[in-house]
């Protein structure tokens, strides 16, 4: 009995390494499109030059900022909003508010204050959160017809020339429904955890979303710190609530539409990362649970698509990414069963542990290290130590996280649960 539940275990710790291998071939494949392009000098692919317009020639542009609960950050996000450098008759703004605490009366203040120099700032609040964020901007969207959208999280800061950098990179091809900025994180040293999050989304953002950009795969928006044509988001159905990932529902849906997304190095728009784990691990697993969502709502309308082969497969490496998170878990909860029933006799495991060890060391430090010393976040020491502590890390949110993952894989749906979020210190 005991050797048949150890060769059980054993076929389930082959399949889960197996998966972590096909989920990190696609990493392998960014690292490799990187080496090629510093080899030959030149990057696959760059975006349009940015058109040039004269002031009265500028389009009307909306910023959505989503807020729930927010208080004294919404504040701060509605001023942050009226700094950005635009024709104030042409820059138009709403706070989605809705919060079910004081947040709107404190914001009203503000707002009344800035409309007093002349700023259109709409306070959008809803009798009930239907459809949560994907609702409130679909919601918004129909309070105004400018034909750029610009959208920020409520924590997200936008450099005062944003708009003036990014704009004309989208306006310059016709066939562009988003352009994505590349995100940074104000809060970056603030802890072992916030550390962590920053080399991971500085690798999503340099090596994974640009890469993929200059390859001409499918990469997503982000949700925040982005542009989007509102003729692109009508013909792609609109804001859908049906997925936790609206912001990659809505990616993938444009992209079978015929419009493709362009993606900005600079300027970076500065956000915040969870400071605390239970935070983080809230927001993890309402990621990995909405692209599961995604997956099974488009991914067969993406096979089905006119797509080439490798586009399919690079829109499938992206929506099935998440798959990570569970394999890693059955893997680690396999391995240690297996040793127990052998045990704790590692040697049978050794030549595989080294294996995984080696692979894992190889997309790791060829995901985080060109962007730590692009972005020069720091000494080769500060370096070493922070992705140290991403292994145990992502195993831990693996575990945590998996049973979750693998009931939405099934079907059941899974609610929104908003991240946590506190006003820097600084």
């Amino acid at each position: 009995m005991i050797e048949f539940v150890r060769v059980i275990f054993e076929a389930a710790l082959t399949l889960a390494i197996l998966g972590l291998v096909i989920v990190g071939s696609s990493f392998l494949l960014l690292i490799a499109i990187n080496i090629i392009e510093l080899v030959s000098g030149s990057p696959w692919r760059v975006p349009l030059p940015p058109v040039k317009l004269p002031e009265a020639e500028l389009p009307h542009v909306l910023v959505q900022i989503p807020v729930f609960n927010e208080g004294e950050i919404a504040v701060d996000a509605v001023r942050s909003a009226t700094n950005l450098d635009w024709p104030q008759d042409k820059l138009h703004i709403q706070i989605l508010d809705d919060s079910t605490d004081e947040t709107p009366a404190v914001v009203d203040v503000v707002i009344a204050e800035l409309r007093a120099h002349g700023f259109d700032i709409a306070h959008i609040q809803r009798e009930n959160r239907t459809g949560f964020k994907a609702g409130a901007l679909a919601e918004g969207l129909m309070l105004s017809d400018a034909p750029i959208i610009a959208m920020l999280d409520v924590d997200f800061r936008p450099p005062r020339d944003w708009l003036r950098a990014s704009v004309p990179f989208l306006l310059a091809d016709p066939h562009a429904g988003f352009l994505q900025s590349r995100c940074e994180f104000s809060n970056y040293r603030t802890n072992w955890l916030t550390r962590a999050q920053g080399l991971l989304l500085d690798s999503h953002f340099v090596m994974e979303q640009a890469t993929r950009y200059r390859a001409g795969w499918l990469f997503q928006f982000n949700g925040t710190g982005g542009l989007w044509r509102r003729a692109a988001v009508a013909e792609a159905g609109g804001w859908s609530a049906d997925s936790l990932c609206e912001d990659l529902d809505l990616t993938v849906r444009t992209e079978l539409a015929g419009w493709h997304g362009i993606f900005l190095m600079d300027p970076p728009v500065p956000g915040l990362v969870p400071e605390r784990v239970r935070h983080w691990r809230v927001q993890q697993r309402r990621w990995s649970n909405g692209f599961v969502m995604v997956a099974r709502k488009l991914l067969p309308k993406v096979w089905a698509s006119d797509w080439s082969l490798r586009g399919k497969i690079s829109a499938y490496a992206l929506i099935l990414i998440q798959a990570f998170y569970p394999c890693a878990a059955i893997a680690t909860v396999s391995f240690v069963i297996c040793l127990i029933l052998r045990g704790f006799n590692p040697t049978v495991y050794l030549p595989l542990m080294g294996f995984m060890a080696a692979y894992i060391a190889i997309v790791a430090i060829g995901m985080t290290l060109m962007p730590y010393i692009v972005l020069r976040r720091g000494s080769l020491l500060e370096y070493l130590k922070t992705i140290a502590s991403v292994p145990p890390l992502m195993v831990y949110i693996s575990v945590s996280n998996a049973p979750s993952i693998l009931k939405t894989v099934f079907g059941r749906r899974e609610h929104f649960k908003r991240t946590p979020k506190a006003r820097p210190t600084s």
